[in-house]
């Protein structure tokens, strides 16, 4: 349990928390959300030793394993296995006492070290970092490649996979979707479901914390308020409490005029002097409502393009790729206006690339690519803010990419993107990840494209500013393409999805619940191939060293395994068939429906309808009891 009791902070003349009183208990996933700025980054610095309260108590567990993820970006040559094998820091220091034990040939003291090396599973930590690094989109031969050798965002992912490692009490996660994709995220997700201490979250993904927590912690007015259930449910409950607010608002306002009327009208009268004085003394000390106010600093649209030709791009049999490996073969793609595409696949199959060919970063390897006559692209870019001039203010910016627009004109226009006064003309440098990403977008919508092709254009921005572009972009008139791993904006903006897979971009028929699963199956796919195995068993051999008494341990929990997966097997046989008669029964009752005759008998329409509603809840039930067994056997793998 950690309590805050009277707790303030601030950080150097701005005060973040005042007076704040909250618990929050263990095992309890809490998303906190907030205006950036709020606070919620430096509550969690608190809580890992790095800033102190000004005031008031802290409260924390004695024996209290914290896990975060570590902001540095390491340039070490170690194995990336071996880098997230570190995050286990009992592990590790077992290991070192055991070599130190062995060294010395004391034969007891290796003993007592076995012992507590498998009490804390230590030998399948190996595998555990492998599955980790899979989850999060590393492929098995990237185990042993040293950490130098990945790019920023990948090391940033075996930051993550070596937080996951630690056996922690208490995990501390700020936005750690930013650098992760859709596969990544789907998986992410169903680990967090399964961790057993207490997680406080900070995510600006509304549909990540639909799926994991079960508090929303809103901080507000230098408070934190606590609201039951996921974000769907915050956003109900905070609807309903504004509301009141507003009402009670009123009312006081109300009763202010009236009182203050009467104070007016009778202060100076010697018979309602007395009275007069003790209204104005309630007035004084009643305490003031304020009014609800939920209005977003953040207001665009993306204006009617110039020009909006009847073909805008058009792709015929092209293959694309690096060097001379394709990546993507035969795409057959037509974009036209109000087109509006979201790009699904699993990591690495090209969905970048493609976007990057229709942006003309990339050239066709072979095929025909077609550009309509007054094609505007606007791109945006997963390494966007890395083109801004960090000297640069952002009214420098726009004014070299329009140089006969008015200041006045270009100050309003930043004013919705919440570069508001002076922020318009500082330099950058020290701007937000989020500012720098709102200042992208802005330069992007200035340009009046007819095309707009983005490549997660949501990372680091909060809930308020994707709410804005989510609004933008319903707006739109010209034509979309998009990749994000923000299933919200997926589903709010796209009418059609493409699947990227096995070197072939084909349209996707079902939703992004259906891609879940399809990943899934995909994932058992891969596992079945017998380089993919070979490489896996060769992996865990090495995990366990060379040791007998490892090797021995090592068949003893592969036999646990298959004891733990015969009957999950059974279950799913059996929960497959019972998915196959709902299916069945579903559509049986759809097509009773879907005869315009059957409407003669409302009786009959009301009870298919009712039947419909009850399988559908079936389904949804069965379907998730599978993808829990599904997940529970890929953990067991």
């Amino acid at each position: 349990m950690i309590t805050l009791r009277n707790f303030s902070l601030q950080r150097g003349i701005k005060p973040l928390f005042n007076q704040v009183n909250v618990t929050f208990h263990a095992s309890q996933k809490i998303g906190f959300i907030g205006a950036n700025g709020c606070g919620k980054s430096s509550l969690f610095a608190l809580l890992r030793g790095e800033l102190h309260q000004d005031m008031g108590d802290v409260e924390l567990p004695s024996k209290l394993t914290i896990a975060h993820v570590a902001q540095e970006i390491p340039a070490v040559s170690i194995p990336a296995i071996e880098y997230v094998l570190n995050g286990d820091h009992e592990l590790r220091e077992i290991e070192t006492q055991l070599a130190i034990a062995q060294n010395a040939k004391d034969g007891m003291r290796e003993a007592h070290l076995h012992a507590q090396f498998e009490a804390i599973d230590g030998y399948t930590a190996r595998v555990r970092a492998s599955q980790f690094m899979h989850g999060l989109g590393f492929a098995f031969t990237d185990d042993e490649k040293p950490v130098n050798e990945f790019s920023g965002g990948w090391r940033m992912r075996l930051n993550l996979a070596q937080a996951l490692m630690c056996r922690s009490d208490l995990l501390l996660l700020d936005e750690p979707t930013n650098h992760l994709d859709l596969d990544a995220v789907l998986w992410f997700e169903q680990w967090l479901k399964r961790y057993q201490g207490t997680l406080l979250l900070i995510s600006h993904d509304r549909d990540f914390l639909d799926n994991v927590v079960d508090t929303i912690a809103h901080i507000e007015q230098q408070r934190i308020n606590l609201y039951t259930g996921n974000y769907e449910d915050y956003e109900r409950q905070r609807a309903a409490k504004l509301a009141l607010q507003q009402a009670a608002y009123q009312k006081q306002q109300r009763e202010i005029v009236h009182v203050q009327s009467f104070i007016d009208r009778f202060r100076y009268k010697a018979t309602k002097a007395k009275q007069a004085q003790s209204r104005i003394t309630a007035l004084a000390r009643m305490e003031k409502i304020a009014p609800a106010h939920v209005d977003s600093i953040f207001h665009f649209g993306f204006e009617s393009p110039i020009h909006i030709p009847n073909l805008l791009l058009d792709l015929d049999k092209v293959s694309i790729g690096y060097g001379d490996k394709p990546i993507l073969e035969q795409i057959k793609l037509r974009i036209s206006p109000g087109s509006r595409l979201g790009l699904l696949g699993p990591n690495g199959a090209g969905k970048s690339t493609l976007i990057k060919l229709l942006a003309g970063m990339l050239e066709p390897m072979q095929g025909e690519r077609t550009l309509g006559d007054g094609l505007q692209i606007g791109y945006f870019a997963q390494h966007q803010l890395e083109q801004l001039e960090s000297e640069e203010s952002p009214l420098k910016h726009l004014q070299r990419l329009d140089t006969k627009a008015t200041e006045q004109t270009l100050r309003n226009f930043l004013g919705g993107f919440g570069f508001l006064g002076d922020i318009a003309l500082e330099p950058i440098a020290p701007f937000s990840g989020g500012e720098k990403a709102r200042l992208a977008l802005a330069l992007l919508v200035w340009q009046k494209p007819n095309v707009l092709l983005l490549d997660e254009p949501t990372n680091h921005l909060d809930l308020e500013m994707r709410h804005a572009l989510t609004l933008a972009l319903q707006d739109y008139v010209g034509a979309l393409v998009i990749v994000s791993h923000d299933r919200h904006l997926l589903r709010t903006t796209t009418d059609q999805l493409l699947l990227v897979a096995n070197r072939c971009v084909k349209t996707y028929e079902g939703d992004l619940t259906d891609y879940r699963q399809w990943l899934l199956e995909h994932r058992a796919e891969q596992r079945k191939s017998p380089l993919t195995s070979l490489d896996k068993r060769e992996g865990l051999i090495d995990s366990l060293k060379t040791s007998n008494k490892a090797l021995l341990e090592k068949k003893r929990l592969e036999a646990k395994q298959r004891e733990q997966r015969r009957p999950l097997r059974n279950r799913l046989k059996n929960i497959e068939k019972e998915l196959d008669k709902l299916v069945t029964d579903k559509a049986a009752v759809e097509a009773l429906l879907a005869n315009p005759t059957i409407y003669e008998d409302k009786e009959k329409v009301k009870e298919y309808i009712h039947q419909q509603t009850t399988l559908a809840e079936k389904l949804q039930k069965v379907e998730e009891d599978w993808l829990e067994i599904t997940e529970e056997l890929e953990a067991l793998a």
